[in-house]
C-alpha cells in the first residue's frame, strides 16, 4: 500500500513545467519587477518539483519615508529587434508508472480484504461468522494474496483440486455441492472477479473435506443414539495441505475413510455404475421355470431389465442372449449361474432397482464416515445388524463371535469409545430408564417383586436404586467389558445363552451381550498369559474384581447394512433401527 501511495503523488504532482527567464537590465529594477509579474499573471501556474516564490525585494533602510512621494521612473523604450524570444526549460512527463508485482499483491489483498468485508457477498457464498473469520485469517499471513490462481490463471493444485470436486460422486459425494462457475474465468479478468472465484475455490475445498469427515449429515437431529465424535478438519489446515500439494487432487480425496471396508464399498459402487448405467427396474409376476428356447410372456420384461428389448425379433422367447444376461445377474448376486429362471431369480430380479442399490451402498460408505481416521492397530468392531463383533489386530481378525444386541424399543447406540478395564462378578445397578418402565411398576404392582428377583432396592434420601448382586443369575452374567460412555452401555455376559442360537437377535436393552465372553476377555487380556480364560473364571463368587487393561483398545459399535466379505462377496443385512432408511432420506437418495 505504501508503494500505492507514493505512485499517486508522483503522478498527481508531475507535469510539464516552462521557466521563462526574465529579461532586463540590473539599473531598472522596478520595471522589471513590473514586468516579471505581468509575465507570471499572464502564465498559467506549471507545478514544479520545487517550490519556486516571486517576492518583492526587502525594503532598504535608504528608502524615503512612505510620507514623500517617490518619483515615477522614466518610460523604457524597447525596440522589437531587441527582443529575443526567452528560451523554454521543458521537463516532460514520465510515461504511465507500471504494475510492479507488488503493486498486483496489494491489489489482490485489498480485493479480497473487501470480499471478507462485505455482508452481503459473505451471505450469498454461505460462509458462516466462524469460518469467515478463520478464512480471513489464512488469506490475511498468506504467501501469496491468492491462494489458487496466479497471473489470471490457476495453479496447478487448483486445476488437481476441481478435477477431484467433479469426480466427487466416485466417493458417495454430490459434486453438485461444489459447483465451480467461475472456473472459467478469462486471463484478464479483473483482480476482483479472480479473488471472488478464488475463495469460492477454497470454500469448495473445505466442504468436500468436511463432507468426507461426515458433515454431511446433522447426526443430532438423525438419531440421538448416533453420536460419533466426528474429526473435522481446520480451514488452514485443509487449504495449507491441498494447495500446497504436489497431487492436490489425492491430497483432497485422502479426506474420505481409509479403511479397506470403505474401499470394497467404493469400488462396488462404480461396478453397478459400470455394469448397469441405465438398468430399468421390474417387477416380475410369479410363473413356470424358464429354459432356452421356451415362451413366456414375462420375458419382454426380462429384455427390458437387461437392456435387450432391440436383440431379437421374437420377445417372448426365452433366448441365449436373455439366458447369458440372467446367468451374469445370477453370478453377481452369489445364486448359481445356470441361466435358468428359477423363483430365487425371480425374487432377485424383482428386487431394488439399480438406484435403489446405488443408494444403499452411498447410505453404508456415508456411515464409514462416523469412524475415526484410525481405529486402532489393534481394536473392536461390533456390526449391529450383523450381530457380530470382531477383534483385528492389524489387517487380521483374530477372534470373532455372536452377540445381541438392543431391542427397536431399546437400541444399542453406535458410537466410538475406548475400552480401559474389565469387571469380573459384577453387580448390576439398573439404569434410569429400565427402572422407569420396568422395575417402578412392577414394585407399585408387587411390594414383593425386587425380593423375589434377587434386587436390592437402595435408599439415599428421596432417591431410590436398584441393584442385582454378582451372581449366576445377574444380568450382565459373569463378566462386564467397560469402555466409559455417556450412554452407559458395554459388553457383557448373560445367563440366557440359549438366545445366541436364534438369527435374529434384537434382545437387549442396549447394551452388546457377547458370545462365549471368557474367550473374549483371554484374547483381550492374554497377550503376556497373565490373564488367561482360565485364570479369568478362578476369580468367579470372588466378589467384584476389577482387572485393568495396559493398554486401552478402541471399540467402534457400528451400523453397516452391507459389507464386502473377506472372499469379495457383498452381504447384506436387515435394517432393523431404519437408520439405513434415515440416512437416505436425509441425503435425499432413492428410497
Amino acid at each position: 500500500m505504501r508503494g500505492l501511495r507514493k505512485t499517486a503523488i508522483w503522478l498527481g504532482l508531475i507535469g510539464s513545467v516552462s521557466l521563462l527567464p526574465l529579461a532586463a537590465s540590473a539599473e531598472d529594477t522596478s520595471p522589471q519587477v513590473e514586468r516579471s509579474e505581468a509575465i507570471v499573471a499572464e502564465s498559467p501556474a506549471q507545478p514544479s518539483f520545487h517550490d519556486v516564490a516571486l517576492q518583492d525585494a526587502p525594503a532598504s533602510k535608504d528608502v524615503a519615508s512612505p510620507s514623500i512621494p517617490l518619483a515615477e521612473p522614466a518610460p523604457v523604450s524597447i525596440e522589437a529587434a531587441d527582443l529575443k524570444p526567452a528560451p523554454v526549460i521543458e521537463i516532460p512527463l514520465p510515461d504511465a508508472a507500471p504494475v510492479t508485482a507488488l503493486m498486483q499483491a496489494d491489489i489482490g489483498r485489498m480485493a479480497v480484504e473487501g470480499l471478507f468485508a462485505d455482508d452481503a457477498a459473505m451471505r450469498e457464498l454461505r460462509v458462516s461468522t466462524k469460518d469467515r473469520e478463520a478464512l480471513a485469517a489464512y488469506y490475511a499471513q498468506a504467501e501469496r494474496p491468492l491462494l489458487w490462481s496466479q497471473d489470471g490463471a490457476w495453479t496447478p493444485a487448483a486445476q488437481a483440486a476441481m478435477d477431484r470436486l467433479k469426480a466427487a460422486d466416485e466417493d458417495g459425494l454430490d459434486p453438485a455441492d461444489y459447483v465451480l462457475r467461475d472456473a472459467g474465468l478469462r486471463k484478464d479478468a479483473p483482480l476482483a472477479q479472480w479473488a471472488r472465484a478464488d475463495v469460492k475455490l477454497s470454500l469448495s475445498v473445505i466442504r468436500y473435506a468436511r463432507d468426507a469427515r461426515g458433515a454431511r449429515i446433522d447426526l443430532p437431529r438423525l438419531s440421538p443414539l448416533v453420536t460419533p465424535k466426528l474429526a473435522m478438519p481446520d480451514i488452514g489446515e485443509v487449504l495449507s495441505r491441498v494447495a500446497s500439494a504436489k497431487n492436490a487432487g489425492a491430497t483432497l480425496a485422502a479426506y474420505n475413510p481409509p479403511h479397506a471396508g470403505y474401499k470394497a464399498l467404493r469400488e462396488r459402487l462404480a461396478q453397478l455404475r459400470e455394469n448397469h448405467p441405465s438398468q430399468p427396474s421390474v417387477r416380475l409376476p410369479k410363473g413356470p421355470i424358464l429354459r432356452v428356447g421356451m415362451k413366456d410372456p414375462r420375458v419382454p420384461l426380462i429384455r427390458a431389465r437387461f437392456n435387450l428389448a432391440k436383440a431379437s425379433d421374437n420377445q417372448t422367447v426365452y433366448d441365449e442372449r436373455v439366458a447369458s444376461a440372467v446367468a451374469a445377474f445370477q453370478k453377481e448376486r452369489g445364486l448359481p449361474d445356470t441361466g435358468v429362471l428359477n423363483a430365487q431369480t425371480v425374487a432377485a430380479l424383482s428386487g431394488p432397482s439399480v438406484a435403489q442399490r446405488e443408494s444403499e451402498i452411498i447410505a453404508n460408505m456415508e456411515r464409514w464416515r462416523w469412524l475415526p481416521a484410525d481405529l486402532g492397530d489393534r481394536h473392536i468392531a461390533v456390526n449391529v445388524p450383523e450381530y457380530r463383533l470382531r477383534l483385528t489386530e492389524g489387517r487380521n481378525v483374530v477372534h470373532e463371535t455372536r452377540v445381541i444386541v438392543g431391542k427397536e424399543q431399546s437400541q444399542t447406540p453406535i458410537f466410538s469409545e475406548t475400552m480401559k478395564y474389565l469387571v469380573v462378578n459384577p453387580s448390576w445397578t439398573i439404569p434410569p430408564s429400565i427402572m422407569k418402565k420396568e422395575i417402578l411398576p412392577a414394585l407399585a404392582a408387587d411390594p414383593y417383586y425386587a425380593a423375589r428377583k434377587g434386587y436390592k432396592v437402595i435408599r439415599r434420601g428421596n432417591q431410590i436404586s436398584v441393584q442385582q448382586p454378582p451372581g449366576e443369575r445377574n444380568a450382565l452374567g459373569y463378566v462386564k467389558f467397560m469402555f466409559p460412555n455417556q450412554h452407559a452401555v458395554y459388553l457383557h455376559d448373560t445367563p440366557n445363552r440359549n438366545l445366541f442360537s436364534a438369527s435374529k437377535r434384537a434382545f437387549s436393552h442396549g447394551c452388546v451381550r457377547v458370545d462365549k465372553p471368557f474367550e473374549l476377555a483371554e484374547e483381550i487380556m492374554g497377550k503376556d498369559g497373565k490373564w488367561t480364560e482360565q485364570k479369568l473364571r478362578g476369580l468367579i463368587g470372588k466378589g467384584e474384581r476389577y482387572v485393568h487393561l495396559t493398554d486401552p483398545l478402541p471399540v467402534h459399535l457400528t451400523y453397516f447394512t452391507l459389507a464386502v466379505d473377506e472372499k469379495g462377496d457383498l452381504k447384506r443385512f436387515d435394517d432393523i433401527y431404519g437408520l439405513d432408511r434415515k440416512v437416505r432420506a436425509a441425503l435425499n437418495l432413492s428410497e
